[in-house]
C-alpha cells in the first residue's frame, strides 16, 4: 500500500504513493507541454499484440495479449493535456505512493491503540523518578550513588541482558522478503493484516461510494485489463496468483493510486489524465502492485512498532534526566525526529526503490516498454520546474526524489529488457522515448529562449502558448 506509496500524498488517514499536492499542477496547459509529454513510443496494441510468453523462469503464459482486448489504448482526450502533474512521495505519508496509510486491524490495531498510553506511562514514569530523586535528602541521594557504583557490574548485566532480549527478538522474527530475497523484520502475521485490509477497503468505499466509475467506463476497463495483463504474465509468481484483484476507479483529480495487501486496486482518474500512454500506467499499476506482492504494509508496521517500543526506553530517560518539563519535551520532540529522519524516511524509500525495481520486472514481463518508466518520473520534474514547486532535500521525503527515481530505474532497465526479451515479447520498435523526451525537452528550452523576450510582459507562465511539431 504504499501504499502514492505511498506517488505522494501524505497524510495520517492514507498512505498515497504520488508525492506532492495533487492540485499543484491543474493550471499547467497548452498543446506545447502536452505535445512534449506524449512521447512517441510502440503503441500498447504493437507491444501486446504477438507477445507469446513461455513458461519458463521468468513468464507466464498469457490467456490474451492485453493490445488485442484494448483497440485504443488513449486515456485521456486527444489534444487535452493532463489536469495533474504527479510529484511522488508514502506516508504512513505518502509520496507517488504507491500504497495506502497503515490502519491495523486486530494486534496491530491494538498496538496503535495503546500507543499513545504507553508514551504516556513513559513521561509519567520518568518524571516520577525525577521528582523522587529531587525529594531524597543530599545523605541519601550519596547512599544511593555509591550503592550503584559497588553494583556497577550487576547493572550492567541486567542492562546487557534486556539489550540481548531485543536483539533475540528481532532476529527471530526475521523473514525473507519474495522475490527480492531481502532479509526484513515482520512482526504481525499476514492473518492480521487481511482484517486490517477489509477494514481499510470499507473506510475507502464509504469515502468515494458516489465517485466509483461504472464497470461499462472506457476508463475502467483500460486500468481492469492493465491489472489483468500484468497478473496474467506474473503468475507464475505465488503471491500474485494468490490475490483476486479486484479494480476500483475513483473520478477524483488528485493524481493517486494504491492497492491494499488483500488485493484491492483504487485508481483516480487523476493518475489516468497525467500518465502520457499505457506503458507509464503499467508500469505505476506494477509498482503497486509490488507493493502488495512484497507486503510492505506488513513490513513497515513491524519496524515502526518495534522502534516505538525500543524508544520508550529513552523516553523514560529523558523525562528522568531532564531538570525542568521544558527540556524534557524538547529532549522528547528531539528524539521522535531523530527516529524519523535515520530510520523511518530512509526505510521507507527503500520500499519504494524495491517496488520499483520489482513492479519494473513485472511490467517487462507483461511486455510494456519499460523504458518509458524513467520518463515517467522526468515528466513529474518538469511539471515541478514549471510550477516553480520548492525541491525538498530527499532526505526530508519517504520517497525517492523524481530525479533520484528516474536515475534508478534507468540502472534498472538493461536488466528489464533483458528479461522482457526472455518472454518472447515483440521487439521494441521506434526511437528510445527517453532520447525521444530529452530532444523536446531542448526544443522547449530554445523554443522559450526565442519567445521569452516578446512575451515577456503579457504571456502567462502558468499556461505555455509555445507550438511543438509531434515527433
Amino acid at each position: 500500500r504504499n501504499r502514492c506509496q505511498r506517488l505522494d500524498l501524505s497524510g495520517n488517514a492514507r498512505n498515497c504513493f504520488l508525492t506532492g499536492n495533487p492540485d499543484s499542477y491543474r493550471n499547467i496547459t497548452g498543446k506545447g507541454l502536452r505535445c512534449l509529454l506524449e512521447v512517441p513510443h510502440t503503441s500498447g496494441q504493437e507491444v501486446y499484440r504477438n507477445a507469446q510468453h513461455t513458461s519458463g523462469r521468468f513468464c507466464s503464459q498469457s490467456s490474451q495479449p492485453l493490445g488485442e482486448r484494448i483497440p485504443s489504448l488513449q486515456i485521456s482526450s486527444v489534444g487535452q493535456p493532463p489536469h495533474h502533474f504527479p510529484a511522488w512521495n508514502i506516508q504512513i505519508n505518502r509520496s507517488f505512493h504507491i500504497s495506502p496509510s497503515l490502519q491495523a486491524a486486530p494486534v496491530p490495531l491494538f498496538w496503535i491503540i495503546v500507543k499513545p498510553a504507553q508514551k504516556l506511562f513513559a513521561i509519567i514514569l520518568g518524571r516520577s523518578i525525577r521528582n523522587w530523586w529531587k525529594a531524597l535528602p543530599p545523605n541519601k541521594r550519596e547512599l544511593f550513588k555509591e550503592s550503584a557504583r559497588k553494583n556497577k557490574w550487576k547493572i550492567l548485566l541486567g542492562v546487557s541482558s534486556l539489550g540481548v532480549v531485543f536483539v533475540m527478538f528481532y532476529f527471530t522474527h526475521l523473514e525473507e522478503t519474495p522475490i527480492t530475497g531481502r532479509a526484513r523484520l515482520l512482526v504481525f502475521g499476514k492473518e492480521h493484516f487481511r482484517e486490517l485490509s477489509q477494514m481499510e477497503y470499507d473506510m475507502w468505499m464509504e469515502q468515494f461510494k458516489s465517485q466509483m466509475l461504472p464497470e461499462t467506463d472506457a476508463r475502467y476497463q483500460v486500468v481492469e485489463r492493465v491489472v489483468g495483463h500484468l497478473s496474467e504474465s506474473n503468475k507464475d509468481i505465488p503471491q500474485v496468483s494468490a490475490l483476486k484483484w479486484v479494480i476500483h476507479v475513483v473520478d477524483e483529480p488528485g493524481v493517486n493510486a494504491f492497492v491494499l495487501p488483500n488485493g484491492q486496486v483504487f485508481v483516480f482518474t487523476g493518475l489516468l489524465d497525467a500518465v502520457s500512454d499505457i506503458h507509464q500506467l503499467s508500469f505505476i499499476l506494477g509498482h503497486e502492485i509490488a507493493h502488495a506482492v512484497l507486503e510492505h504494509a506488513a513490513e513497515k508496521a513491524s519496524l515502526v512498532h518495534f522502534l516505538d517500543f525500543l524508544s520508550l526506553i529513552f523516553l523514560t530517560m529523558i523525562w528522568a534526566i531532564c531538570p525542568r518539563d521544558s527540556l524534557a519535551v524538547v529532549g522528547q520532540w528531539i528524539q521522535s525526529k531523530l527516529q524519523e529522519f535515520m530510520f523511518d524516511r530512509p526505510y521507507s524509500r527503500t520500499l519504494e526503490a524495491e517496488a520499483d525495481k520489482v513492479g519494473l520486472q513485472f511490467a517487462a514481463k507483461a511486455c510494456v516498454d519499460v523504458r518509458a518508466s524513467s520518463v515517467f518520473w522526468q515528466q513529474m520534474e518538469l511539471a515541478e520546474s514549471i510550477q516553480g514547486q520548492p525541491k525538498l532535500p530527499e532526505w526530508l521525503s519517504t520517497h525517492p526524489s523524481h530525479e533520484n527515481r528516474a536515475e534508478h530505474l534507468d540502472r534498472l532497465i538493461p536488466e528489464a529488457l533483458k528479461i522482457r526479451e526472455s518472454c518472447n515479447c515483440p521487439s521494441l520498435s521506434g526511437p528510445d522515448p527517453r532520447l525521444i523526451f530529452r530532444l523536446n525537452m531542448q526544443h522547449l528550452l530554445e523554443s522559450s529562449k526565442g519567445r521569452e523576450a516578446p512575451n515577456s510582459t503579457k504571456q502567462d507562465p502558468s499556461k505555455p502558448k509555445l507550438d511543438f511539431p509531434h515527433t
